[in-house]
């Protein structure tokens, strides 16, 4: 069954001098958040930006896509902590996004780790609509 997620936003002013507010989400999880050029492409100073939301729906999407391999491979994870950077150039876009992981796997060693970690990578939904970022990379580790 498919879903349908929504967010509103508003915005005021020029892209440079205006300012903008995510007012809130169909779930009501967040919201508001306010917005602007410079948080985006400068200093946050407590703002959030695109990326930053892109980069958060990416770590979720991409720990539930790999605690989903793990688990049917046998081996479900007793926890995963995933950080996503996802870098805005401007005049360029998004022109990197960058996936660690750490995870805490009983029964499974590195090299199968960093094999379910890419699979996930390719796999995830979030993932897969990223695709035209030039330069995604994953960094896989144990922890020990």
């Amino acid at each position: 069954m498919a879903t349908d997620r929504t967010a509103k936003v508003t915005w005021g002013g020029s892209l440079m001098d205006g300012s903008g507010t995510i007012e809130g989400v169909g779930s009501g999880a967040f919201g508001p958040l306010d917005v602007t050029w410079a948080s985006r492409a400068e200093t946050p100073d407590g703002r959030t930006s695109p990326e930053e939301l892109l980069a958060a729906a990416w770590a979720s999407c991409f720990s539930m896509a790999l605690s989903h391999a793990l688990a049917g491979a046998g081996t479900p994870p007793e926890r995963l902590e995933t950080s996503v950077t996802v870098t805005f150039q401007p005049g360029e876009g998004i022109t990197k996004g960058a996936i660690t992981v750490v995870g805490t796997v009983p029964g499974v060693d590195h090299a199968g780790f960093v094999e379910q970690a890419e699979g996930a990578k390719a796999g995830c939904p979030v993932s897969k609509a990223l695709t035209g970022i030039p330069a995604v990379t994953l960094e896989a580790t144990l922890a020990t």
